[in-house]
């Protein structure tokens, strides 16, 4: 009897298994043909376009090696190659320093201000790539306070700094990533066993010696993969180089793209295309890497659960001189930046900073911003398409970081399309999608439609790294639980793993919101008349010397997404990842 009715039960299990299994896998199929549509395309198109003569109607025409045979003889690539490398390897030196001080500083000693360098960090967040990049021309520029201060000092009429050149490049961006640095590097020393540096400490090591060969020797992995990210960051880079780079007569490789589409009576398609594939080899090959450095992490790490015992190391007196470069970081990457912009928002016209100029002093630059419907309907537009891009980015996210962490048949597929973004500089793909709806007869091109593909795509693999951290951080045994009591995967997913998992797709989808919203050189490339996006409006009012009227109008956008910021990381903080996502 016993026999017979498990016999009965088996059959009655059989078909359900094979059910919930179906269901999996046609989940599986879909997001794998999504996925597929998002990530190939674009290679593909780049790759075509750059082997085909571009038409005046923007179609391809005939096979042709000539790009790339132009590329190759003429003296611009290799310059503009070399400026690109030079740039970013100056870029990561500067924001690897800086981060690193203030990362230390923060977690491994008892220097003061600690809070400063965190709201630092996350403020950041809130204020535009193209705002803050126009906010150190300000500070550095011929009528800025830097050179007015030198030549005061100097005794000269005459600007000693031009900030249009190499070492202007450098600093901006250094400063831009400063912010990521820090926090990247905060869990690494955050995570360091404070028993090894009291050993060398014990053996009579000095501090600064315990520093160069114990804390800085095993954060060794954790600095080189941060130094390479920025560095593919820099290469990547737009905004500093199309603003501080192209007055200078400095051109990087995506400056190349640009002038390809922007500056020219017709837009060479073809021409960009090559470029773009040359950007897209060399990002490929730096991630590479930068994964391979990530994975040799695993080697260094020092905590161990038993024993460990973070401690800070007292600086005594020198307490108060690690407080003062806490505070000096947070000034230069925050409130130099916004106080400048404050002070050009209530001139009447762009001038230096004095005492005379605050009889000028007037709100009419607000006025104007919020009179403008071109601003406001920017405003609108960036709104929608961070909402939109977050809520499709994180909805792919977390079915498919579910399928991936559980190895679900067919789930390996899944990772390696959703991850394969990665290696597209955001000026890349825009020159990718001018290529695919330009071929393919769908009405999306010049509207808000085309961004919204565009940054699903490009922000793809960040949402996933949210979705793996929530869902790892979920024992199976509470889906197994679930299914014993007869839900199929699909109900378990919307029952037991979704709301447990929502903290982590609460902050992947602000840091993708905030991101999105940053982003200028996507939208350069794609956006139409109707779908201006907040940094474009920007960009515009720079390039139509509208100064005061774009400091008015970052500073009120940069209130509003501070706002967001704010909600980011308090929920990242109660979700245990990194609001930047990298």
């Amino acid at each position: 009897m016993g026999d017979h009715a498990g016999a009965r039960a088996a059959s009655w299990w059989r078909p359900r298994l094979a059910t919930h299994g179906a269901d999996v896998a046609v989940v599986t199929a879909v997001l794998a043909v999504l996925l597929a549509l998002l990530a190939l395309p674009p290679i593909w198109y780049l790759v075509y376009g750059s082997l085909h003569t571009t038409l005046a109607d923007g179609s391809a025409g005939s096979f042709t090696l000539g790009y790339y045979a132009d590329l190759r003889s003429e003296h611009r690539l290799l310059e503009s190659a070399a400026n690109s490398a030079f740039f970013a390897v100056g870029s990561a030196a500067l924001a690897i320093t800086l981060g690193g001080v203030q990362a230390w500083l923060v977690e491994r000693t008892n220097a003061p201000f600690r809070t400063l360098a965190y709201l630092g960090a996350f403020v950041s967040l809130a204020i535009p790539f193209i705002l803050y990049v126009v906010a150190w021309l300000f500070i550095l520029g011929k009528t800025g306070p830097v050179n007015d201060l030198m030549k005061l000092a100097l005794g000269t009429n005459r600007p000693p700094l031009t900030v249009e050149s190499m070492w202007g490049m450098i600093v901006v961006e250094g400063l831009l990533y400063t912010p990521l640095a820090f926090l990247m590097l905060c869990s690494t020393f955050r995570a360091s066993n404070a028993e090894f540096e009291e050993a060398a400490m014990t053996c009579g090591a000095s501090t600064w010696a315990t520093l160069r060969h114990v804390t800085f020797r095993l954060a060794t992995p954790a600095l080189l993969a941060l130094a390479l990210l920025v560095f593919i960051r820099a290469m990547e880079a737009f905004e500093v180089p199309a603003l501080v780079g192209l007055p200078g007569r400095i051109n990087v490789l995506t400056t190349e793209i640009f002038l390809s589409l922007k500056m020219q009576s017709s837009p060479d398609l073809g021409r960009a295309s090559a470029f773009a594939v040359v950007l897209l080899v060399v990002v490929s090959f730096l991630l590479y890497y930068y994964g391979r450095i990530a994975r040799s992490a695993a080697r260094y790490h020092t905590v161990t659960g038993k024993g460990y015992r973070p401690r800070r190391l007292d600086l005594g007196r020198g307490r108060w001189l690690a407080g003062a470069a806490n505070g000096l970081i947070f000034l230069l990457v925050v409130v130099l930046p916004l106080a400048v912009l404050a002070w050009v928002s209530l001139m009447p016209f762009y001038q230096g900073i004095s005492l005379r100029g605050l009889r000028l002093a007037t709100l009419d630059n607000y006025r104007a911003v919020l009179d403008s419907a071109g601003v406001v309907r920017s405003a609108w537009n960036t709104l929608f398409l961070c909402f939109a891009t977050a809520t499709a980015i994180m909805s792919l996210a977390a079915v498919t970081g579910w399928l991936v962490v559980r190895r679900q048949p067919g789930a390996w597929l899944l990772d390696q399309l959703g991850t394969t973004p990665l290696i597209f500089p955001g000026i890349v793909l825009a020159v990718a999608m001018m290529q695919i709806f330009l071929a393919v007869p769908l009405p999306v091109y010049g509207t808000i439609w085309i961004l919204l593909i565009a940054f699903t795509t490009r922000y793809l693999p960040y949402g996933l790294r949210y979705s793996f951290a929530g869902v790892i951080q979920i024992h199976a045994e509470l889906e197994e639980a679930a299914g014993a009591s007869g839900a199929s995967p699909l109900v378990r997913f919307r029952r037991v793993v979704l709301p447990l998992i929502g903290p982590a797709m609460a902050a992947g989808w602000l840091f993708i919101f905030l991101m999105t919203a940053r982003d200028l050189s996507m939208p350069v490339l794609l956006a139409g008349p109707s779908s201006q996006v907040v940094a474009v409006e920007l960009f515009d009012l720079w390039t139509n010397g509208q100064a005061t009227e774009l400091a008015a109008f970052g500073l009120m956008w940069t209130v509003v997404m501070t706002v967001i910021a704010a909600g980011s990381y308090l929920i990242a903080e109660r979700a245990g990842v990194s609001v930047y996502g990298n």
